[in-house]
């Protein structure tokens, strides 16, 4: 153990004295700090004044047993991942196969093999650092994506206004010394609105990972949330002269949350009108099917390859490619798409052919 790290701490409980000396002293000289506890309900209360590493927690006490003990702990949001190694003398594999079910990590049975003890106390004292670890690594994760959020939404958000209104200017003022001015102005609208876009993407994207996204499902008119997400890409729709043709089955009422069915709809439209050559069509439709309403977005685009359509939900395939006029992506908007449909009680699947267009799908439960 490196002499700066801080020693874990081990809570033996034991109602034999002899146990815990001989027990405190072997975990003490392996340089283990040590606690001690003669019975469950003084175990409890020790782990409430401070929580420990690890506990070795006796089965066979009077009054409450390992097991009760070890059952209350994990009831506990505060103690439930204490990590608890069961010391018994009883090897009969039901009561082990219990005390794993209550939720103890490993046992070590009577009397006491020190080299098994230590290996056992060692190795789950490194899972339990390694998990704090990661539990860091995360919660550093989720503080820099809602810095991203935060801190770079306005900026952007700031310079996309700002392009627009001197686009709208200059498009008014017909005799323009360099026309070039335009399309400059043009470039860098369109390349805040993708920045934009995806920093809302990863934002979402984090809250999800964190479970900081609830899902608020109540009944409403799939008609409306499609009226409220496609002028939202109307833009990018007229810049490439691409019709967006609706074709519902009549005004269907789903169960679902409006925050993310949106962001679903949003993302699915984006990527058709991307992936679709100037002069195409974009076509949304629906039909019931059972107790869900399905929803198709087509397109009349590149198509995607055989090979790449297992990658297109699969946050560790990094697959994106450019749009029919070099529009950046990263792909992400699909896999939100996927977990934002499942989180509903949704599916989601792709149908596509190279040079002919792609057919995204997802369902939606009918309102109740």
């Amino acid at each position: 153990m490196n002499a700066n790290q801080k020693k874990p701490l081990i809570l033996v409980v034991d109602d034999t004295t002899k146990n815990i000396q001989v027990l405190g002293a072997m975990l003490h000289g392996k340089g283990y700090n040590i606690s001690i506890a003669t019975s469950g309900k003084e175990a409890l209360e020790s782990v409430k004044i401070k929580a420990p590493d690890l506990i070795l927690l006796d089965i066979q006490m009077p009054e409450m047993d390992g097991f009760e003990v070890c059952k209350i702990l994990k009831s506990n949001s505060d103690t439930k991942e204490i990590p608890v190694i069961f010391l018994t003398a009883v090897t009969e594999s039901e009561k082990i196969v219990h005390g794993f079910e209550l939720g103890a990590v490993d046992y070590i049975t009577k009397p006491l093999n020190p080299a098994e003890l230590f290996a056992r106390v060692a190795n789950h004292i490194e899972i339990t650092e390694s998990r704090r670890k990661l539990e860091a690594l995360n919660a550093t994760k989720d503080k820099f994506f809602k810095i991203i959020a935060h801190d770079l939404r306005n900026p952007f958000a700031g310079i996309m206004g700002l392009s627009e209104i001197m686009e709208s200017e200059l498009i008014d003022k017909v005799n323009l010394s360099d026309p070039m001015f335009l399309q400059y102005t043009q470039m860098i609208f369109s390349s805040a609105k993708s920045a934009l876009s995806l920093i809302d993407n990863l934002a979402q994207w984090a809250k999800s990972q964190s479970e900081e996204i609830a899902v608020n499902q109540r009944n409403l008119s799939f008609n409306k949330l499609l009226s409220y997400s496609i002028p939202i890409v109307t833009t990018n729709a007229f810049n490439k002269n691409i019709i967006i043709e609706q074709n519902l089955e009549g005004e269907d009422v789903v169960f679902a949350d409006e925050t993310l069915s949106n962001t679903i709809i949003r993302n699915l439209l984006t990527n058709a009108i991307k992936f679709t050559h100037p002069g195409g069509k974009v076509i949304v439709s629906t039909q019931k099917i059972e107790d869900f309403l399905e929803i198709s977005v087509s397109d009349t685009g590149v198509g995607i390859s055989s090979d790449n359509l297992c990658k297109i939900f699969r946050i560790d395939s990094k697959y994106s490619s450019l749009g029919t006029q070099k529009e950046k992506g990263t792909g992400l908007g699909l896999i939100l798409c996927q977990e934002f449909v499942e989180k509903q009680g949704g599916k989601i699947r792709v149908e596509s052919e190279v040079g002919k267009g792609s057919k995204f799908t997802f369902t939606l439960p009918l309102g109740k």
